[in-house]
């Protein structure tokens, strides 16, 4: 069976905003239940501790911090559009975005590709509540509310043409979206998955179902395999994953967190009600899933269980585990449920313990379970060949497997198979050997741009361990698609994190970031000019020569051509013995070199222009005149004179222009509402090219960054992901009593 990795993933839980934050609530075995904020609903209107008809037997559940704030703009909803949209639907489309940015990829970039989207969802509350005020019914209220939109939306505003489909088999959704992306990639449906879940409750409903059904604990806290275990506390959240065939993965260098061996879906099938769990069928999709991923019991060292907490259900998940993994094994498998830190967060809780496996596989450390030391001795989980991590469980070297459940109360059972990801090259240390580019980042607007900044900086701050030019090509990989920019040509990391700290200081963001939204053409022409003989000087582009191989490259292909007919090397002119007689061919090769550099670099010239022996070298970058034809020219001409005013002024007349000067100067600066910059300045020390590029970036033009950089230096590593602005907050008015409910 394929596997499929996990490249990229965000999450929003109680108390964790972020996997970062999920992970240190995880190995500090907290937990983040409170109480029901009155924003929601008034709790103590439906609390009756003895759970009577239509109220709730607790006042706790888990809620993510900011459920109705949004950043309607970014995603080009309307207000009215964002109002009339489900919270859950709003928290993926930003989750999604997120996830794929922690994947190292730019989210603008993945319009048009084979992209399936697989999100699971349990409830809806929204609509529930359009149903029963259909005067809050609006033209926008179907497409954002719904379960399919939960989906569909993600493929609309990303632009994405792979499936694309909401799931709900009920607590297991979410785990089910993961397996079947998972086999869309296998069946090459697709070539990349976004998967996940999500959860927000709008209303009191589902607790008050909970209560009636008599698995909700009164104290709001999921207790899982606990000698107190008393039903389950329930929890909002959202989590999206960025799957790829490992294969196209590792090919495209993009990190791995974790690898999903293989899985299975089940049913339980005529159980004594519909509700009821069948640890028959439970058994049964845990040895699906081992004969497809190819991994026996024995060597899965830990499984994320359901683990809701309520007594029926471990003893009965309990009962299927050990039957499964209590074979003969040096060491009894290690058992664990997130539940018991964030609350069961129903249609996301599949997605919830997926990530917690990933990330200990990922960091090589299992959790310990939260309730660990008051297990249940009734569930026998050492005769089941089963234990709970007490403390921190350092998992051994090579490769580690682990697993993941989720069960349906309808039903539908789902198991997953994970290892450690294939083991990555040496890293390159960072340092003083530092390399140079160009850190980038972008955003809708100027605001956006501000907050991008920072990020940035407190990214090159905390990543001292990473080489410099890995984190510039990062950058440019995932953040440099956006209209607002911010660029900044680096080589010493000192003084990055310096000129990054400046520019990430308000005010001088904020003019930074200004100039991006003041009123701009849509693209600006870009002019080159290149000089005659007389800008000449000794070892000119000496620097740039030694740091830039494309540089490099281009000056001994313009070389190889002049040579024929000069009977000499323009490069030993340059470098070791040239003079002001060689000052012709030497100026046109410099100039040709840089301007090829420049159209390797995607900078393509609108027109061009040249001063003397510069004209040569414009007609060749123009298609005008071959290379061979040129240099036979520059040899005959080493001194042609002739000013290229009138060509200048044409080209500027011609619309707003970005003029690049290849060495050289003009001998007036351009009026706005030009701009100009020079490649090749007197004195120049080396970094010009990348000054000019992140010049040209920021002004609207898009590099080809892989270019910049030598093969080895682009290394994909993980920023911080964009923050998005709450333009605004939007939820169903504070529901009234119960009256109001039962309407």
């Amino acid at each position: 069976m394929t596997d499929i990795a996990i490249v990229g993933m965000d999450c929003r839980f109680p108390a964790a905003p972020d996997p970062a934050a999920l992970w240190d609530l995880l190995m500090r075995g907290e937990e983040s239940v409170t109480e029901i904020p009155r924003s929601r609903w008034d709790a103590d209107a439906y609390y009756d501790p003895e759970g009577g008809p239509g109220r709730s037997n607790t006042r706790h559940a888990g809620f993510i911090e900011d459920a109705d704030a949004f950043d309607h703009e970014f995603f080009e909803f309307s207000e009215a559009e964002a109002a009339a949209s489900d919270p859950q639907v709003r928290l993926l489309l930003q989750t999604a975005w997120r996830a794929l940015e922690d994947a190292t990829l730019d989210p603008r970039a993945q319009a048009g590709s084979r992209t399936g989207v697989y999100m699971g969802v349990m409830w809806s509350h929204w609509a529930s509540l359009m149903v029963n005020h259909v005067d809050a019914v609006t033209a926008h209220s179907g497409a954002g509310s719904g379960h399919t939109m939960a989906a569909n939306r993600i493929s609309h505003f990303l632009d994405l043409t792979g499936p694309s489909m909401a799931i709900d088999t009920a607590c297991s959704s979410s785990l089910v979206a993961v397996e079947q992306a998972c086999a869309a990639l296998r069946s090459g449906q697709c070539d990349q998955a976004l998967a996940g879940g999500v959860n927000v409750f709008v209303t009191p409903a589902s607790n008050v179902h909970n209560t009636q059904a008599k698995v909700s604990a009164p104290d709001g806290r999921s207790k899982p395999f606990s000698a107190h275990a008393d039903g389950f506390g329930s929890a909002e959240g959202v989590g999206v994953l960025v799957l790829r065939r490992l294969g196209d993965a590792l090919e495209a260098g993009l990190p791995v967190y974790a690898v999903i061996k293989g899985g299975s879906i089940n049913h339980g099938g005529r159980s004594s009600t519909v509700t009821a769990p069948n640890p028959a069928a439970h058994q049964a999709v845990m040895g699906e899933a081992y004969e497809r991923s190819g991994v026996t019991a024995a060597d899965v060292a830990f499984v994320e269980a359901h683990g809701t907490g309520t007594p029926l259900g471990d003893r009965l998940e309990v009962r299927a585990l050990g039957r499964v993994h209590g074979v003969p094994r040096d060491e009894p498998c290690a058992l664990g449920s997130i539940k018991g830190n964030i609350g069961h967060a129903e249609g996301a809780a599949g997605i919830a313990g997926l990530i917690k496996v990933a990330l200990a596989l990922h960091h090589r450390v299992l959790p310990a379970s939260r309730y660990a030391a008051d297990e249940s001795p009734r569930l026998r989980l050492a005769k089941n060949g089963l234990r709970l991590a007490v403390e921190p469980l350092p998992l051994h070297a090579g490769t580690v497997n682990g697993a993941v459940s989720a069960f349906g109360w309808g039903g539908t059972n789902a198991h997953l198979v994970l290892a450690t990801a294939p083991e990555a090259a040496p890293a390159r240390e960072g340092g003083v050997g530092d390399g140079g580019g160009v850190l980038t980042v972008s955003a809708p607007d100027a605001a956006g741009l501000r907050r991008a900044v920072s990020l940035l900086a407190a990214d090159v701050a905390a990543r001292s361990d990473v080489p410099l030019d890995e984190l510039a090509w990062s950058s440019n990989q995932v953040k440099a698609s956006g209209p607002a920019r911010f660029a900044l040509a680096v080589r010493d990391r000192d003084v990055a994190l310096a000129e990054l700290e400046k520019a990430a200081d308000a005010v001088n963001a904020a003019d930074a970031a200004d100039a991006a939204d003041a009123p701009q053409p849509e693209r600006l022409a870009v002019g080159w000019l290149f000089p005659g003989a007389d800008a000449w000087s000794p070892g000119m582009s000496r620097e740039l020569h030694s740091r830039s191989p494309l540089y490099r490259r281009a000056l001994a292909e313009t070389d190889h051509a002049l040579q024929p007919h000069l009977g000499w090397s323009v490069r030993d002119a340059l470098f070791v013995a040239g003079s002001e007689e060689t000052a012709g061919p030497v100026v046109f090769a410099v100039a040709h070199a840089l301007g090829r550099t420049l159209a390797d670099l995607g900078v393509v010239p609108d027109w061009t222009a040249g001063h003397g022996v510069g004209q040569y070298a414009a007609a060749v970058l123009a298609g005008e005149l071959d290379l061979t034809d040129a240099a036979r020219l520059v040899a005959a001409t080493p001194d042609a004179s002739g000013r290229a005013d009138a060509e200048i002024e044409k080209g500027l007349d011609g619309g707003p222009t970005h003029l690049v000067e290849i060495a050289g100067a003009l001998a007036a600066p351009l009026a706005a509402p030009h701009r100009s910059s020079r490649l090749l300045p007197p004195g120049a020390d080396g970094d010009e090219l990348l000054r000019l590029v992140a010049d040209l970036y920021q002004a609207g033009l898009d590099p080809t960054w892989d270019q910049l950089y030598e093969p080895d230096r682009q290394v994909r590593h993980r920023l911080s992901p964009y923050t998005f602005a709450t333009t605004g907050r939007f939820w169903w008015p504070p529901l009234p009593p119960t009256e109001e409910i039962a309407r």
